[in-house]
Formats: C-alpha cells, structure tokens, sequence
C-alpha cells in the first residue's frame, strides 16, 4: 500500500504561488513536482478562500484558541499547587 505524501506549508505556498503567477500551468507544474493537479488546484482554493484572514485585524481564530488554552493550563497549574500544598500541609497534622 503507498504511503501519503505529506508536504509542509512552505512547500504548499511556494507551489500556489507559483501557479498564481501564471508562468506554468498548473498541469506543467504537477508535473514538475510530481504532485497531482487536483491536489494543486485544491490548495490553491484554500489559499483564495482564506486570503482575506492575511490582512484582518486582531487575532486569528487560531491564535484565540491558543490563547484560550494556555489559560486553561495556567488555571489548571495554579489548582495543582494549591491542591499540593494543602495535601503537604495535612500531612503534617
């Protein structure tokens, strides 16, 4: 059985961008680097449907989300040392 091929986002990018400039078609392109055009054609549809995130202002939903959790495993972190130290301490009764 084939394995899948796993590109980097780098790699993805430099590829749309490439077929965005329109030296190559994207079946040239395919081609060149051994990837499927469908599989082309579909990141560059990502990349069109999420361009306009690039110049919105504030965060992302991403960074959000990053926000969000690491709130969570600060507030989980500070319960852990509250709930060490009041177990240290009846130990000691």
């Amino acid at each position: 059985m084939k394995k899948r091929n796993q590109y980097s986002a780098e790699f993805k990018s430099k590829i749309v961008l490439e077929v965005l400039q329109a030296a190559s078609t994207i079946n040239e392109i395919a081609a060149k680097h051994s990837i499927s055009p469908v599989t082309i054609s579909r990141w560059k549809g990502e990349v069109m449907e999420r361009a306009a995130e690039v110049f919105k202002k504030g965060p992302s939903t991403a960074e959000k989300e990053l926000k969000e959790k690491e709130e969570r495993i600060a507030r989980l972190e500070r319960k852990v040392g509250q709930l060490t130290y009041e177990v240290d301490w009846l130990k000691k009764i």
